[in-house]
């Protein structure tokens, strides 16, 4: 360890050069993380990077889904819930159901159950690739709101496929109604898990004496204890970091100081900003292993196999994406949809072109035991390892390179029914300054007439501009702090309320308000 402990360093400073030129030059930095792994691999003398999957399933993946959780808007996905959860389970499904045919059909060998084992690792489109991607691009707030929602929920789903097909393979049988009875707890025992561990975070935060430091640091332990917990009970670790992380975000007011708001942004940033540098360079280095691996299974076949499930994956995706919109546009005459208008053949196609694979599939992938119970070879376990990197090699590489051009020749502003951001973001910001005046007019009168500071305050608000930062007495700081508590009541009231409210903009706001609330330490 010691001894590669140089080369380890030299790797972090590397990917954060790669990051630097992928923003530069406007490309997904995992594409090229990617890449520069698998150049970096090719030269001699290199360590072989020997990947552990517990590594990547408990160290990297509950803290990157933890941080999605937090950034994902609940009230988004529950407006887009139905094509959020058939993208995420009915689609997943479809295309694990796909792979495995056709590898049951094209690859000597391979049977259905180890069909269905290969779709369940290489279903779930990586949420880290299509968010990188689409920093550079505008799309419509409703396609990121549904891929971000979806990247949340496939993971889950496409591990629990895995799961059964490994059983399956491992085991020789399937028993339906026994699936049946462990689907249902793996779905309703990780949300209910993750929900608890996130309470009793919550309370912790809450009536604990701690300070900034210490809800950052209980806020990197949580993800873990709720996906350790959840896999103890042999339920869904996944769903449970999913679900305690969308619960303590959406709740983090009530709980968390406006200093622990601000340096934790901060931390998680930087904190997810390594993980994910260091994963998608990873996958690129891990293949001399995987190769290696490969036994009578020619290079050139395996490229193939390789190939063909790709364009399996990507086929897949785009006619799901169709469907979905058929069985929308069917479905809107007898319940009420979110949009009832016809999004044409633009939008299904830039969704199901968002299908770039990534950790989850490798980390699936590197998991498959070595042997069987009885100490048997477990069948085709390198070519599935070998055909899961291709798989996120050409995703990555194709649709990772191309999607933002397609994004832009598609020209989908027609499909964004979004109000302005500077407008909305302006709009907001007077009625905060309404609000604090009507507040403050109502509630310290008496308090204005003997305060000059809190007289400026009002005459800026009146004229909606930002107050200065003016030298406050104590019960003048006391009231701006209540102002600017009711000021972030009333704006999250506000986001509950209007289902058009861009989240983007509230959490600005939000922000602000906590930047005021500690600049009162300093003034």
């Amino acid at each position: 360890m010691l001894d590669h402990f140089p080369f380890y360093l030299s790797l972090i400073i590397a990917i954060v050069l790669i990051i630097m030129l992928a923003d530069k030059i406007k490309v997904a930095y995992p594409v090229l993380l990617v890449v520069a792994g698998l150049l970096i691999s090719f030269i001699p003398g290199i360590p072989v990077m020997h990947i552990d999957p517990e590594l990547i399933f408990f160290i990297f993946l509950p803290p990157l889904l933890y941080e999605a959780a937090w950034g994902v808007s609940w009230k988004e996905m529950w407006k887009w819930r139905r094509i959020i959860t058939s993208f995420a389970f009915v689609v997943v499904f479809l295309t694990a159901m796909s792979v495995a045919f056709v590898a049951n059909y094209f690859i000597p060998g391979f049977s259905l159950a180890l069909g269905f084992l290969l779709g369940g690792i290489v279903s779930p489109p990586d949420a880290v690739s299509a968010s990188a991607i689409l920093k550079f691009v505008k799309v419509p707030k409703r396609m990121s709101s549904i891929l971000e929602g979806e990247s949340l929920l496939n993971d889950a789903s496409s591990l629990l496929i895995f799961r059964f097909a490994l059983i399956a393979v491992a085991t020789g049988q399937f028993v339906w109604h026994q699936a049946a009875l462990s689907f249902c707890w793996m779905l309703v025992g990780g949300v209910g898990i993750g929900l608890l561990v996130g309470f009793i975070f919550m309370k912790a935060h809450k009536y604990l004496p701690t300070d900034a430091n210490m809800d950052i640091v209980l806020s990197v332990v949580a993800p873990y204890l709720m996906y350790l917990a959840a896999e103890e009970a042999h339920s869904s670790g996944v769903l449970a970091v999913v679900s305690g992380g969308l619960m303590l975000a959406n709740n983090n007011h009530r709980f968390l100081s406006s200093a622990s708001r601000l340096r934790g942004i901060n931390v998680w940033e930087s904190f997810c900003f390594v993980l994910n540098g260091w994963v998608f360079m990873l996958i690129g280095l891990a293949l001399p292993e995987i190769t290696a691996g490969l036994g009578d299974v020619s290079l050139s076949t395996a490229i193939w196999y390789g190939v063909l499930i790709t364009g399996v994956l990507i086929v897949g995706r785009i006619l799901s994406a169709y469907g979905a919109v058929v069985v929308t546009l069917i479905m809107r005459n007898f319940i009420t949809v979110a949009d009832t208008r016809n999004p044409g053949l633009k939008v299904p196609l830039v969704l199901g072109w968002t299908g770039m694979r990534g950790v989850v599939s490798l980390a699936a992938a590197l998991s498959i035991p070595e042997h069987l119970e009885n100490a048997t070879p477990f069948p085709q376990r390198n070519l599935i390892l070998f055909i899961t990197f291709v798989v996120i090699l050409l995703t990555l590489l194709v649709q990772g390179l191309t999607l933002p051009s397609l994004i832009k020749r598609m020209d989908l502003s027609d499909y964004d029914d979004e109000s302005p951001e500077d407008d909305m973001y302006h709009s907001i910001r007077k009625q905060l300054a309404q609000q604090a005046l009507q507040y403050l007019k109502d509630h310290y009168s008496e308090a204005i007439e003997s305060h000059p500071a809190l007289q400026q305050m009002v005459s800026k608000w009146e004229a909606t501009q930002l107050p200065d930062e003016v030298l406050l007495a104590e019960e003048s700081k006391a009231i701006y702090l209540d102002v600017i508590n009711h000021q972030r009541k009333w704006l999250h009231d506000k986001n509950i309320a209007e289902g058009s409210l861009d989240e983007d903009i509230v959490r600005k706001h939000l922000r602000h308000l906590d930047i005021e609330e500690e600049k009162l330490q300093f003034i």
